[in-house]
């Protein structure tokens, strides 16, 4: 299981979410048999989906990111609920590039969807920039939302490809805040270690947190597990191949003995034979 930490300073004015998700990422390469370049850009956008997913307040809340630059793995797309479970899917797992940036591309947009119960979902969409996840994540909260955001996330692989660590981190400043803080603040995230040490030495999510606020009085505010989770059942698929429409349904079952329809996010099948889909007919 992944583990998110919240720490906040003493004034409140700065939030910093860090993330193990080295067991989320290992199950999302799993399940989509993604290469090494798949995996590191979509687990990127996995542990960024994950925190962003955990500022949400209410149970029902689901966060969407939505990446389509223009590289060879095509769009990517990850989904989390309010504690961070996360879902992600992308268009060829077994794509490869040279770097995430190439994979990615930059000829496209990030959109972020925040569906929290109300008639429509919030919608913020951005052009891209560089193809690097964290700086568009960055670019998104300081355009879309005003909000002074910085934010890193990695994987690190051994010799065979396969995942050892990921993490990922986020810190927001809420204003007002004192110049003093924002001073403090920029001196910690300079004192850093990048995101590569930070994985090499495994440094927890903890350890992260405190160290971004040390000198503001930061406290850890709270902290729990998230996992990669895929809500997909056969009643929400019965519910999809419904929205298609009475015309296509029964192109569907002319056409063929039996639909079979895959989900995007966990890869599990569902079959439907000519008598489901008559069934759905009459529905």
């Amino acid at each position: 299981m992944g583990k998110i930490v919240r720490a906040l300073s003493e004034d409140g004015s700065v939030l910093c979410s860090a993330i193990d998700s080295t067991d989320i990422v290992r199950e999302m390469a799993e399940l989509h048999g993604a290469s090494q370049a798949v995996t590191a850009a979509l687990g990127r956008l996995a542990t960024a989906a994950s925190i962003m997913g955990a500022m949400l307040k209410y149970e029902g809340d689901r966060l969407t990111i939505r990446i389509n630059g223009g590289g060879v793995c095509g769009t990517l797309t990850a989904v989390a609920d309010y504690r961070g479970n996360v879902k992600c899917s992308v268009i060829d797992p077994r794509a490869d590039a040279a770097s995430v940036e190439e994979l990615v591309g930059k000829d496209g947009s990030l959109t972020v969807i925040k569906d929290m119960g109300l008639k429509e979902p919030y919608c913020g969409q951005i052009p891209l920039v560089s193809g690097n996840i964290a700086q568009e994540i960055t670019a998104y909260y300081s355009i879309s939302e005003q909000l002074p955001t910085v934010c890193n996330m990695g994987t690190l692989f051994d010799e065979n490809g396969k995942v050892t660590s990921a993490i990922g981190y986020m810190v927001q400043v809420v204003p007002p805040v004192s110049e003093k803080s924002i001073q403090v603040l920029e001196e910690n995230l300079s004192r850093m270690s990048g995101i590569s040490e930070m994985l090499q030495q495994k440094q927890k999510p903890e350890d992260i947190s405190l160290a971004a606020l040390s000198g503001l009085g930061g406290e850890i505010l709270d902290s729990w597990e998230a996992v990669y989770h895929c809500d997909c059942s056969r009643e929400r698929t019965e519910e999809i191949l419904c929205s298609l429409g009475k015309k296509e349904i029964a192109r569907l079952i002319e056409e063929q003995e039996e639909t079979e329809v895959c989900c995007h996010f966990c890869n599990k099948k569902y079959k439907f034979s000519a008598d489901d889909l008559m069934r759905l007919l009459k529905v």
